[in-house]
């Protein structure tokens, strides 16, 4: 089964009311008890300045395509909890609570920090005391969490083989109760070694509608432009950026380059079902790209 996007559309300018232009960068969408959506991500100013994303963002709308009113940040970093940064916030529901999971940064690349904050109406975030729930590099960021069955949760991140760097890779690591978290495995090993930026970034999983599992990730092309300026060529970097491949799988916890089933024109792309009717979308921001946007996402 292949995996394609309709046509992305605006669905949120983090621009509005600043005196300058903003961007959004990895999110996460998650519908209330009430039925407010609420978006969060990491947020600046333009230009680009990933060991400055200190806050994230925080809008609400009525239904998934908006219209979105921008709030209050989010969440700030907290020195005192140990946070440098605040990156990548992925947020769930379970209990009657709402878990948000994020990376909080850390003193040195090979020791960068998992977080979570709760709460109990998507507004009021209040930081685990279990904190750092794990610490891995390098620079591990960008958490997802999904339920595997009753008893057990994984929670995919991007980080290297080694903490001082290697291939970049997926990795995966496991709880019972959202709050204690161990067994760090590979799910995906890139070819492309380095230490921090790399094209295992954002990965998020997803059953497919033919039961078979599916890992978004990228920017898939960065290996190969890396290759290119090695060479002495200039890659186009915009294509670069907004790069992200699907691969396909029978088991969430193993998958594989060749078994490519999808590359999408997004950067940092997370895969959002609306459950007012079923549709399943995928979105796309960045550095540079003016907001947040939703395309259908198409399973062939």
């Amino acid at each position: 089964m292949r995996v394609e996007a309709g046509p992305f559309e605006r669905i949120y300018d983090p621009s509005v009311g600043e005196a300058q232009p903003w961007y959004v960068n990895d999110h996460t969408f998650i519908c209330d008890r009430d039925g407010t959506w609420h978006l969060i991500g990491i947020t600046h100013p333009e230009p680009m300045d990933p060991f400055d994303e200190t806050a994230l963002c925080h809008a609400t709308a009525p239904s998934l395509r908006g219209p979105w009113t921008k709030h209050a940040f989010a969440m700030t970093a907290s020195e005192a909890d140990g946070e440098t940064q605040l990156w990548a916030p992925h947020v769930i529901e379970h209990g009657g609570r709402y878990w948000l999971f994020v990376c909080a940064g850390g003193p040195s690349g090979d020791r960068y920090r998992l977080h979570l904050a709760v709460s109990d109406d998507c507004w009021t975030w209040t930081r685990s005391p279990s904190n750092p729930l794990v610490v891995d590099g390098f620079e591990a960021r960008d958490p997802m969490v999904l339920r595997l069955d009753e008893d057990r949760w994984v929670m995919y991140y991007t980080a290297t083989s080694s903490p001082s760097g290697g291939n970049h890779v997926v990795a995966a690591t496991f709880s019972s109760d959202l709050v204690t978290w161990s067994g760090r495995t590979i799910v995906y090993r890139d070819e492309l070694v380095g230490t921090g930026a790399g094209p295992t970034e954002s990965p998020f999983v997803v059953r497919g509608p033919d039961l078979r599992w599916y890992l978004f990730c990228g920017p898939a092309r960065y290996g190969e432009a890396m290759a290119r300026v090695a060479a002495g060529e200039r890659p186009r970097w915009g294509s670069v950026y907004s790069s992200t491949v699907v691969l396909v799988s029978d088991d969430p916890l193993s998958f594989a380059r060749a078994d490519e089933v999808g590359m999408l024109e997004a950067h940092a792309a997370e895969v959002i079902v609306d459950p007012t009717d079923g549709s399943t979308w995928v979105s796309h921001c960045g550095w540079g790209q003016g907001g947040v946007y939703l395309a259908p996402l198409r399973w062939i």
